[in-house]
């Protein structure tokens, strides 16, 4: 049964708010001052009907939107939703008492993410290709996506046969979609034990659509051709499955902040390096650490740098840094440290470089939460915030990235 609701604020997730007698209750696609009617399970509800629209209500960019879970907010007024992004940050860091220069929001144009992650089923009907509903593991079928570049939209309907050939499960899986400078790199996941035939069957297809390599539970089925990636005029073959910024201007972005934070650095540690996106930047002017857990993608940032000319020494080392994080004193021999954790932040790595000398830091985060504790820890150990600049690069979703710079006075040794 429907009942009447009015929204009093966006949710973390970018859910509206309505304040009931038994508590909030979060009801998608909606926006803050709207009245609506809605199908209330718990503490969600469904929306059935906007009764008075915001202003701030404007028409959504995909005809999918509210079926398709991958966009949350594309009813949602341009500055305001940026305004509102941007707020996570400021709300994230006030909670833990930190007051600084918050930047304006880097906004994210539409049609540049690179790589998407799609959902795909075998049913009685045919193949199933697209995004899970919101909440829920129903695949919603897509035929446009107004976040994504051109070269993954235009392939849907390949992506499509693709799946149908290597399908060997009756469940749902994944394909993780990248745009590369070699062409597409397909990263399949949980479809299933391939048959000889159906891997010859599959190489085929994939070696008459151009893509360049499908791989699957990152197992190399075919790469007619090494895809390949830049990073700040690096040329760097990538691993199935390597984690990349989703969109290549975010990317510089954040690594134009920190390349200018570590200008003044000789020689700088970056950690969770990834396939080296900060790194074989900031190897154009200093000497290089990279710290990565990955034995893969620090292969691949490894090769990068051999291969590249005009770059300072880049060293690698693969360790993983929440369970043995660099201590204070291996930090020591650096002066400049960027570090770009995943969602959970790193708390025993931050403690370690709050008790360091090293006196340019630069913080990268996709989860403000995680930023701002440690970024309290940072402070707290002698850390001055000079700046933080939110980023977005999840188009429509509640996700924003944030780069943060700090500084610390040289201590004077004996």
């Amino acid at each position: 049964m429907s009942a009447r609701f009015s929204i009093r604020k966006l949710g973390a997730q970018g859910d509206g708010i309505a304040e009931t007698e038994s508590g909030d209750l979060f009801i998608p696609f909606t926006l803050p001052g709207e009245t609506v009617t809605a199908a209330r399970e718990k503490d969600r509800a469904m929306l059935m009907a906007v009764l008075e629209a915001s202003p701030l209500r404007i028409d959504p960019a995909c005809r999918h939107f509210t079926e398709c879970g991958g966009c949350a907010l594309q009813h949602f007024e341009a500055e305001a939703y940026r305004q509102w992004k941007r707020e996570k940050v400021v709300h994230a860091l006030k909670g833990k008492g930190i007051d600084g220069d918050i930047g304006e929001l880097v906004a994210c144009a539409p049609h540049t993410r690179r790589r998407v992650v799609l959902a795909a089923r075998r049913t009685d009907t045919g193949m199933l290709l697209g995004f899970n509903r919101h909440l829920s593991p129903e695949i919603i079928s897509i035929s446009e996506c107004p976040i994504s570049l051109p070269e993954i939209v235009s392939a849907f309907d390949r992506l499509k046969a693709l799946a149908e050939l290597i399908c060997a499960t009756t469940k749902s899986f994944r394909l993780a979609v990248t745009v590369t400078g070699s062409g597409l790199d397909v990263a399949v996941y949980e479809s299933g034990k391939l048959g000889e035939n159906q891997r010859r069957v599959a190489s085929n297809f994939v070696l008459a659509q151009g893509f360049a390599r499908l791989s699957i539970d990152d197992e190399i089925i075919i790469e007619p051709r090494k895809p390949v990636v830049t990073f700040g005029g690096v040329a760097v073959a990538i691993p199935p499955g390597a984690f990349l910024q989703a969109t290549e201007a975010a990317e510089q972005a954040m690594a134009d902040i920190v390349v200018g934070h570590l200008k003044r650095a000789k020689k700088v540690a970056d950690l969770f390096a990834g396939c080296g996106s900060f790194a074989l930047r900031l190897a154009a002017k200093s000497e290089v650490h990279a710290v990565e857990g990955d034995a893969a993608a620090l292969s691949a940032l490894d090769r990068g740098s051999r291969f590249a000319t005009g770059l300072k020494r880049v060293t690698g080392e693969r360790r993983d840094l929440f369970r043995r994080p660099l201590t204070f004193k291996e930090l020591n021999a650096f002066d400049g440290l960027v570090f770009d954790p995943p969602r959970a932040g790193a708390e025993d790595q931050s403690k370690q470089i709050a008790r360091s000398d090293v006196p340019f830091v630069a913080a990268v985060s996709c989860n403000p939460v995680t930023l701002a504790r440690d970024l309290r820890i940072l402070l707290d150990g002698g850390y001055t915030l000079k700046s933080v600049t939110p980023i977005d690069q999840f188009l429509w979703s509640p996700h924003v990235e944030a780069v943060a710079l700090l500084e610390k006075p040289k201590r004077r040794r004996a």
